[in-house]
């Protein structure tokens, strides 16, 4: 299940979240304002950037701002693996 590090008040990750809702995608939320090494972790995989949406995958990699279509065809991959 992928970890989507957002913040409240950015309204890609608001889209986002919406879209993975419809689709019926499970995912686990963490507000990078409220935790520091979340923060940290968004940063090291962005260039030192705070950029959200930021889905983070069980294998490890992670993809920013990624779309709906991106989120699925990276899921389908992982699934194959």
């Amino acid at each position: 299940m992928p970890i989507m590090y957002s913040t409240p008040w950015c309204g890609y990750c608001r889209r986002l979240k919406n879209q993975l809702d419809r689709e019926a995608i499970a995912y686990v939320e963490v507000d990078i304002s409220d935790d520091p090494a979340a923060a940290e972790y968004v940063m090291s995989v962005n260039g030192g950037n705070q950029t959200v949406p930021t889905l983070r995958f069980g294998d490890g990699t992670a993809l920013t701002n990624p779309t709906l279509a991106e989120v699925k065809r990276h899921l389908e991959v992982a699934a194959l693996v």
